[in-house]
């Protein structure tokens, strides 16, 4: 891990706390990440193929895992500062199995990636278990080819200081994708990055897939049909 990489996040976080004008944390401490990342990861794949409650079917689970990723990249793991909205708005939110689920936008995670300013839309899923954390949905130039095509998700624990570690690495792919009846929310169109984010959970390569007959449900391979 070159000491130039980290010393460029280091500054990069130091910046977006000054920008947000507040006492924020400090650098993510980079020792010991790869190996935690590597961990969750193994645990993930374990729990997928042997849980009780995997969301992966058992007549899938030959193909679908180990779940792929693309190989760990500090440049997909930088500073974001929350801008908190001034009206948090309710709507609904369409889902790939043809329902809507509530979400309230409280505000947009500004952030820069590969030199670019980019925002994402930080949500909070109304019918989740914890209403603390940011719900992060996103599609970018890899949905449909590298990754899902309906999108992949973050989720964020809230910060007080409202600095996030936006780790793109963390990027997984939604339930739906292993199984078409669980019910997933779909990105909204502003949370549709207009650049390719080869981090996180990918798809198997194309000779491994083995959709189901009739291939994804039509609102999960083209989440723009239903006019999201």
């Amino acid at each position: 891990m070159a000491v130039a990489r980290l010393t460029w996040c280091a500054a990069a976080w130091a910046a977006a706390v000054l920008a947000a004008g507040a006492c924020g944390p400090g650098p993510p401490d980079e020792e010991g990440y790869l190996d935690q990342l590597v961990e969750e990861r193994a645990a993930m794949n374990r729990f997928l193929a042997e849980g009780s409650d995997s969301p992966v079917p058992l007549d899938r689970r030959s193909w679908m895992l180990p779940v792929r990723y693309y190989e760990p990249d500090l440049a997909y793991r930088v500073p974001a500062h929350l801008n908190l909205a001034a009206e948090q708005p309710v709507f609904e939110v369409p889902t790939s199995t043809g329902q809507s689920r509530p979400m309230q936008r409280v505000g947009t995670l500004e952030f820069t990636l590969h030199g670019e300013s980019r925002s994402l839309a930080a949500l909070v899923d109304l019918t989740a278990r914890d209403e603390m954390r940011l719900f992060i949905p996103f599609r970018d130039e890899t949905s449909g080819e590298e990754t899902y095509a309906a999108g992949r998700y973050l989720d964020l624990d809230r910060t007080p200081t409202g600095i996030y570690n936006l780790d793109f690495n963390r990027a997984y792919h939604p339930t739906c994708y292993y199984d078409e009846q669980f019910d997933c929310p779909f990105p909204p169109p502003e949370n549709r990055l207009p650049t390719p984010i080869r981090a996180g959970e990918r798809l198997p390569p194309v000779e491994e897939q083995r959709f189901p007959v009739g291939g994804l449900p039509a609102a999960a391979a083209d989440p723009d049909a239903d006019g999201n």
